[in-house]
């Protein structure tokens, strides 16, 4: 099996945000928690708990984001 992106998921102290997303990406979520549990020997998540995990990921290899973080802008 390919190795995910996403390695175990740290508690950490959330910050509320309510996001509405498409059924499809919910189910996608899902079906992504279940495949980490596997890979990682960790219980499924909510998939709510994914998106952080997910957006910082996707944040941190966006070489444009990090530019523009690294200019101070």
């Amino acid at each position: 099996m390919t190795k995910l992106k996403l390695g175990p998921i740290p508690e950490d102290k959330p910050v509320k945000l309510a996001v509405e997303l498409p059924a499809t990406v919910h189910r996608d979520l899902v079906a992504y928690s279940d495949a980490l549990a596997k890979e990682t020997g960790q219980q499924p998540f909510a998939p709510e708990k994914l998106v952080a995990p997910m957006l910082e990921r996707f944040m941190a290899t966006d070489r444009a984001f990090r530019r523009h973080r690294a200019q101070g802008s």
